[in-house]
């Protein structure tokens, strides 16, 4: 039976909640010894890499060119030249009467090792390929000293959360900027509900439930003259070496909701899940539900569901249960917190706040320019790492520890790929993929 300092605990949650509210406020206050020339650009024009060219990349590329009055895309890389040209090509449009667009044709970089080559040419770095690629664009990103725009999840395995708490332990030392695009935090209903917690209007979380429940997304069909790598490229979400299932892609950010509210990480996880409606082969080898129970050191238990059928209840959001009042919120920009009896303490309805993802870019580039530093890394590798011992849970049907799965050597993705590699996940012979078996399949 494991045992609780509930004072140790109670304190250590009220100074990672503070943190976390310094990191969500978009600044933590720079070093005295920080190295001017590196890392404050003052009016210099920063010089920006898409790495990553589908449409959360083109997404975020446009949010970064509004951040910043001087500030040029001077680079962009994709492992297929379609999605590039038309990354750039809507980008293009975008900015048409701006010299934001400086992407010479030799600028534009094509496979899978093109994104060391965009890189190379930038200050600031925009890293939005499929999530499996994360730990090494993001390890060769910060060993060039950039700065960095990553979405989440940031890896899709074990060996890779390594890699990014090494690289994002670095990149702090070296005052480098890092922003997850873990978005809720830099959302200003999340962060007013963060800061009424921080005020005890909540008491200790002891309880709380966290959804993404949708129809689920697309599906490309595969074509005749594919190799089973471009194939499984193109449609990366059903392929955990690059994906990590939907529980990372999508529930990490009601996941890491729950995290930070509660001011810790969790310490085990068990649940269930698998395929009741989206089973066929081109949906490879991804669940399409999940219900999971994070248990934290406090003795707060999480419930976590997320769900890909449609025709099915959808929501996405998350509640909270402590020992003076409840919290509700959602993407919508609604907050509320009633007290035990139901009461109304707190509400907040956001409709005219910023934009959440620009907001992450603004605060990303102001702290470049001001030489404040934004290090976002850690919390994103820890959030990422909650949803696979989650992942690990469901596929597995056992209870996992963050301790034994943090030293699991258990591998999706490849160190090396290229387009002649054979895909980690192979089909069967009647064409479909292995499956994760709850009772079967081992990973601690």
């Amino acid at each position: 039976m494991m045992k609780y300092d509930n004072q140790n605990n109670k304190n250590s949650r009220r100074e990672f909640c503070k943190n976390s509210a310094l990191v969500t406020a978009g600044i933590m206050m720079p070093s005295t010894t920080i190295n001017s020339m590196f890392n404050v650009f003052n009016d210099k024009k920063l010089k920006l890499a898409l790495v990553g060219c589908g449409g959360r990349g083109t997404g975020a590329a446009n949010q970064a060119l509004k951040a910043d009055d001087n500030i040029e895309l001077v680079a962009m890389a994709d492992a297929f030249k379609d999605r590039l040209d038309s990354s750039y090509t809507a980008l293009k449009e975008e900015f048409d009467d701006t010299t934001k667009i400086n992407v010479k044709g030799e600028h534009q970089f094509i496979g899978f090792d093109a994104y060391k080559k965009a890189i190379d040419l930038a200050d600031v770095v925009i890293l939005t390929t499929p999530p499996g690629f994360r730990p090494h664009h993001f390890e060769y990103a910060i060993q060039a000293g950039k700065h960095v725009f990553m979405e989440k999840p940031v890896a899709t395995d074990v060996p890779g959360i390594r890699k990014v708490l090494k690289m994002a332990k670095i990149a702090k030392e070296n005052k480098q900027n890092v922003v997850v695009g873990l978005q809720r935090r830099y959302q200003k209903n999340y962060i007013e509900i963060a800061s009424q917690i921080r005020d005890d209007k909540v008491g200790d979380i002891v309880s709380g439930q966290v959804y993404w429940n949708s129809a689920g997304v697309w599906v490309h069909p595969r074509k005749p003259e594919q190799t089973e790598m471009e194939y499984q490229m193109r449609n990366w979400y059903y392929f955990n070496w690059l994906c990590g299932d939907h529980i990372l892609e999508q529930h990490i950010h009601n996941i890491d909701v729950a995290n930070w509210f509660i001011g810790e990480y969790p310490i085990a996880a068990q649940g269930m899940g698998g395929r009741e409606v989206r089973k066929g082969p081109e949906h490879g080898e991804i669940f399409d539900h999940h219900f999971v129970e994070f248990t934290y050191p406090s003795g707060a238990v999480i419930s976590s569901q997320c769900r890909h059928q449609p025709g099915t209840m959808s929501k996405v959001a998350e509640a909270f249960q402590g020992t003076k009042g409840k919290v509700e919120t959602n993407d919508a920009g609604v907050a509320r917190i009633t007290d035990i009896k139901g009461s109304d303490i707190f509400t907040y309805r956001g409709e005219n706040d910023p934009n959440p993802y620009q907001v992450e870019h603004d605060r990303l580039f102001a702290a470049i320019r001001n030489g404040e530093v934004i290090s976002d890394a850690e919390n994103g590798a820890k959030s990422t790492m909650t949803a696979i011992i989650g992942r690990m849970a469901t596929y597995s049907g056992q209870v996992i520890t963050w301790e034994a799965a943090m030293n699991s050597n258990h591998i999706l993705m490849p160190e090396e790929i290229n387009w002649d590699s054979v895909p980690p996940t192979q089909p069967m012979e009647n064409g479909e993929y292995p499956i994760p078996t709850p009772g079967k399949t081992k990973y601690v």
